[in-house]
């Protein structure tokens, strides 16, 4: 089990079995929420349980997903998508410790920002 919150640990939460590698998400709305790019591990709805959340806000940011913040620090932790069968998008840096990931891939680098460059090996996609 790993334990994870936001920065003033309002919204607590814990995650059971196996994770996904981290994925860096470099598209606009994942910059606009983070301020710059949103890397995150992934799990299925039975393997996430929210511990502490009576200030978990979730905002629909497009048609098709949802991203869940802490409504008083501003935390950004959790992304879900209406057709992904409840999966859960875990912030990778809301997990407390060790997670026993690596990033896996970038996505939407077509997008990223011009003040910063991706100066890892890991493969990149367009979107």
């Amino acid at each position: 089990m790993r334990k994870g919150s936001c920065l003033c640990g309002g919204v607590q939460y814990e995650l059971q079995g196996d994770l996904r590698n981290s994925v860096a998400c470099h598209c606009v709305q994942c910059r606009n929420t983070s301020g710059h790019y949103v890397s995150a591990t992934q799990v299925g709805p039975e393997q996430l349980t929210t511990t502490k959340d009576e200030t978990l806000s979730w905002y629909q940011s497009s048609p098709q997903a949802q991203r869940g913040f802490r409504n008083r620090c501003g935390s950004s932790l959790f992304w879900r998508h209406g057709a992904d069968n409840g999966a859960v998008s875990v912030m990778s840096g809301t997990l407390n410790g060790a997670t026993g990931i690596t990033t896996e891939k970038h996505i939407f680098v077509a997008d990223k920002g011009d003040y910063y460059k991706i100066a890892d090996d890991v493969p990149q996609r367009e979107q």
